[in-house]
C-alpha cells in the first residue's frame, strides 16, 4: 500500500535517527494511512480510499460527497 493519502496529500518524512553517541542514521516516519470504504449516494457504490488519520477526519466534517468532489478536482481517479 502507498503511504500516502489521496486527500490531504500526506507522505513519509524523513531524517535522522541520532544515538546517544550523536551518530546519525537515515529513518522515516510513516503517516498513519488506513484504507478506508465509503459508500457514496451520487455514484451509488462504494468507494475505497487510502486516508490518513487526518483524511478520515477530513471526511467526517465535510462528507464523502464533497471529499470525492475535491478528490476529482486533483485528479485522482475514484
Amino acid at each position: 500500500m502507498c503511504m500516502r493519502c489521496q486527500l490531504t496529500g500526506r507522505e513519509p518524512g524523513f531524517g535522522n535517527r541520532v544515538s546517544h553517541s550523536q551518530r546519525k542514521t537515515r529513518r522515516r516516519w510513516n503517516p498513519n494511512v488506513q484504507r478506508k470504504r465509503y459508500f457514496v449516494p451520487s455514484l451509488n457504490r462504494f468507494v475505497t480510499l487510502t486516508l490518513s488519520a487526518k483524511g478520515i477526519k477530513t471526511v467526517d466534517k465535510l462528507g464523502i460527497e464533497a471529499a470525492v468532489a475535491r478528490l476529482r478536482q486533483l485528479g485522482v481517479k475514484v
